[in-house]
């Protein structure tokens, strides 16, 4: 190649580079600057939206529930009918208890479909859940009594369950007590509040005793009851009745017993206990 092309060549690839450099540097230069603030509003806004759909999947994410306590709204989104709710109410106001899936699909008449999807969130409470446990190991083993062949519970003494069931002295006398300062026993139920009373003693006990005998309560509206009429319940002292009626003035109305568990130190272990002597309507 003659000397000329080979020098032309050369200027002109070193005209191309120039050409190149100046428009890096100059676009490099006139590149808008970063404005990290609003880069972190964005970041705020997204990390805002994340949260909140976070807390939208939590809140519509069902909870473990106790099935006797099912209101219309409840039974609403768990896909029941109005006639099984209804089924289910006119059950509950007989002062009866669900204490079995094979039971609230009797009581209900609820589809085996929808039985299938909402029972495993079903939660009894624990002496239900041990007796459910106890028939099923002990069936065709124990023959279950009837409740015209068991004995009054409000009429057991100390020696009947030390003899029978081997229940130790303190414990046994800590059932009679605590018997006499609630006026007897409304329901076997509150035969789970006597403290260091084990679920096989207790279990033992319900499968020969009953209450058949006592003061018959009448359910008081807890939107209707006084301070005084509240501290009469067992379960619940002066400032817990203060703390009912605040919380039930603010709200207007509650639909469950549930919806007590927003105030604080409201126990929701007791509540199958409480509904003895409160009702909603």
């Amino acid at each position: 190649m003659h000397k000329r092309f080979r020098n032309g060549i050369f200027l002109l690839v070193i005209v191309i580079i120039s050409l190149i450099g100046i428009l890096f540097f100059y676009s490099k230069n006139n590149q808008p600057p970063i404005i990290f603030e609003e880069l972190k509003e964005y970041q705020a806004i997204i990390d805002s939206l994340k949260v909140n759909q976070i807390t939208k999947k939590k809140a519509y994410k069902i909870k473990p529930f106790n099935p006797n306590f099912i209101t219309d709204y409840k039974g609403y989104t768990l896909g029941m009918s109005i006639a099984e709710i209804d089924r289910l109410h006119d059950y509950r106001k007989n002062g009866k208890w669900i204490n079995s899936i094979v039971e609230f699909k009797n009581v209900t008449k609820v589809s085996d479909s929808l039985l299938k999807s909402i029972s495993p969130l079903f939660k009894f409470p624990d002496w239900v859940s041990q007796r459910n446990f106890n028939k099923k190991k002990t069936k065709g083993k124990i023959q279950q009594k009837t409740f015209d062949q068991k004995l009054d519970l409000n009429r057991v003494t100390t020696i009947q369950l030390q003899e029978k069931f081997n229940i130790p002295d303190f414990i046994a006398d800590r059932i009679i007590k605590y018997r006499t300062k609630i006026d007897g026993f409304v329901d076997d139920i509150q035969l789970k509040d006597v403290i260091g009373l084990y679920n096989n003693q207790r279990i033992k006990i319900l499968t020969h005793y009953t209450v058949k005998s006592g003061r018959k309560v009448i359910p008081i509206n807890i939107h209707k009851a006084t301070v005084k009429e509240l501290t009469e319940v067992p379960y619940i002292d002066f400032e817990m009745a203060l703390e009912i009626r605040d919380h039930i003035i603010a709200k207007g109305k509650i639909s469950s017993f549930e919806e007590l568990s927003e105030i604080d130190g409201f126990s929701l272990e007791k509540i199958d206990r409480i509904a003895l002597y409160l009702s909603l309507e």
